[in-house]
């Protein structure tokens, strides 16, 4: 290998140097419903959500049957629900459907009773509108919690795609000491379609709109480093926000040149973690800590020290 071309960060299968996934969070209203019930009387609000399952996903589908590429879509139970000839649309397209909530919940804290029932609503969501038993999950928010791997080993996941760890996919046990595990496939927020469009009045959003160009070329540096290290590039668009005219063409013009760096191999999550699974011999943990004040800093108490913060202690590793 030259300087130019050090040796790659993972395994690919061969004829391939790195790899690229486009996936898109079919959120809909289950977003902002999730987020506050009453935002279901605003009808603008509404109508603006609509727009990724009526008519971005449609385009979409258009874009990647010219492209020739096969994309992972995650959808919540409840957007299935709501939209199912499209659900069935995607299906039918070849592309890969995962799991994203039920209602794209508010995951941060919620126990574990709370999570199975929104992974098991979501589940059956699925099956029953398009025959659909996913292998791969998305938390909602990517907000996963010490729990949820446990909770998707037992529903039989092959992989999970919601945490930020990594440039290339992994194997990772599900609890301490389990022997369970799941392939993590990494995302990032500056691969992310929200960062540079999402905006809704009194919603989502700084008021900042970014132009395509912009979103496109951060998003293709982004895929030209991963290709150089050899690593998994994995795009997060919501069609909602990306299936808007100028950043579809955008979006289009950057699978285009994703799909040109030589050896990089763009395809759905479901295949790069089925490669991994059998490829992939190490398997991580996860370190938990509890860090109840700052080592070495004192603790002060009307103006006094009355002692010093204690150091981080593992609590367990999953």
């Amino acid at each position: 290998m030259t300087a130019q071309q050090p040796a790659p960060v993972f395994d690919w299968p061969q004829g391939h140097r790195a790899a690229a996934a486009f996936t898109f969070d079919v959120d809909a209203e289950s977003c902002v419903l999730a987020h506050d019930p009453r935002a279901a009387s605003r009808m603008s609000l509404m109508s603006h959500q609509s727009y990724g399952p009526r008519v971005a996903v449609p385009k979409l589908l258009a874009i990647l049957e010219r492209q020739d590429v096969r994309a992972t879509f995650f959808v919540p139970g409840f957007t299935a629900e709501c939209y199912p000839e499209m659900v069935r649309s995607i299906v039918d397209a070849g592309h890969e459907i995962g799991h994203h909530g039920y209602l794209h919940e508010q995951m941060q804290g919620i126990s574990r009773e709370d999570e199975a029932r929104y992974l098991d609503r979501g589940l059956e969501a699925l099956h029953r509108v398009a025959g659909v038993v996913p292998v791969g999950y998305r938390a909602p928010w990517w907000e996963m919690n010490w729990h949820t791997p446990a909770l998707l080993a037992e529903r039989g996941f092959l992989y999970d795609s919601s945490l930020l760890d990594g440039d290339a996919p992994y194997r990772f046990s599900v609890a301490p000491d389990s022997a369970e595990d799941l392939v993590e496939i990494p995302v990032d927020w500056a691969l992310d379609d929200w960062e540079q469009y999402a905006f809704y009045p009194g919603w989502t959003g700084s008021g900042v709109i970014e132009s395509p160009n912009k979103a496109r070329e951060l998003w293709l540096l982004e895929a030209e480093a991963q290709h150089r290290q050899g690593g998994c590039w994995v795009l997060t668009n919501h069609p909602f926000i990306s299936g808007r005219p100028s950043r579809a063409h955008a979006l289009e013009q950057l699978i285009e040149s994703v799909k040109a760096l030589e050896g990089m191999w763009v395809t759905t999550l479901e295949d790069v973690a089925r490669h991994t699974a059998a490829t992939c011999r190490e398997v991580r943990t996860h370190d938990r800590f509890e860090v109840p004040s700052f080592p070495e800093v004192p603790i002060l108490r009307n103006g006094s020290v009355v002692g010093a913060g204690s150091a981080p202690r593992r609590l367990a590793t999953a």
